[in-house]
């Protein structure tokens, strides 16, 4: 199985960010800014650049062939869903949503005061059904929202992340299925953590250090699931113009 993790475009919190560096005014559940959907047309046309039957010459380690995507999943949040919208038109597949790839915390309003994250109930299955009719929504999403829940924690993160990967191996393990899941950036620090065996946090170089992984907007990370885990390449974005690269 090949895994392609592909970061959001480039949404309203992350603009807002960039900008102010604060997240005063931040959104519970941004969507993408105009850059944003610049960059994931322009994702979704270098995805769609060749068919299945890419690998013509053998093992094609950089896709430069293309890359086939048999699969494709997206998070409930706004920003992946519009994202993955663009890969599924240009691609013909179906976008499916997969709850457990959405961020960390969850969806939730940072109070200023206080400091406290409160979690909300997120969108409904009316909304998005609404806003994203080709979205293929999971049987138990209804109408209480599908996040409404208390801020997520770093420990539930981790939890989720090996879930989530033992889920994946159940519906693609042992097979030659390409998978796209359009998600988010602190997630993949997360799952590259389980699926790398690694702890967060390194005590070897003198003092403990985080130990974090960058991931652009739009960005591609390829990573092969066999008997054995390939991290192929990291934080793909060669085929944005430097003025999109966010």
């Amino acid at each position: 199985m090949q895994l392609y993790f592909i970061r959001h475009a480039q949404s309203e919190n992350n603009a807002l960010w960039a900008r102010t560096q604060s997240s005063e005014g931040r959104s519970p559940d941004p969507g993408v800014t105009d850059v944003g959907h610049q960059q994931a047309e322009i994702l979704a046309q270098f995805l769609a650049q060749s068919g299945p039957g890419v690998e013509r010459d053998g093992y094609d380690p950089q896709n430069r062939h293309g890359f086939g995507l048999t699969h494709l999943y997206s998070s409930l949040m706004r920003r992946a869903i519009i994202t993955g919208t663009y890969i599924a038109e240009a691609l013909d597949l179906p976008l499916t949503a997969w709850e457990d790839i959405h961020e960390r915390g969850g969806i939730f309003r940072h109070e200023e005061e206080s400091g406290e994250r409160q979690g909300l109930a997120g969108a409904t299955r009316a909304e998005l059904t609404d806003t994203f009719p080709h979205l293929v929504l999971p049987e138990t999403l209804d109408e209480a929202g599908w996040w409404n829940r208390p801020f997520e924690s770093n420990d539930q993160v981790m939890v989720r992340a090996q879930r989530f990967i033992q889920e994946l191996l159940v519906r693609h393990g042992r097979s030659d299925d390409r998978v796209a899941i359009v998600s988010h950036g602190g997630f993949y620090i997360d799952l590259l953590a389980v699926l790398l065996d690694f702890p967060l946090q390194n005590t070897h170089l003198g003092k403990p250090m985080q130990v974090v992984f960058t991931i652009n907007n739009v960005a591609i990370t390829r990573i092969e699931v066999e008997d054995y885990v390939n991290l192929v390449y990291l934080n793909r974005v060669d085929f944005l113009p430097q003025e999109l690269v966010t």
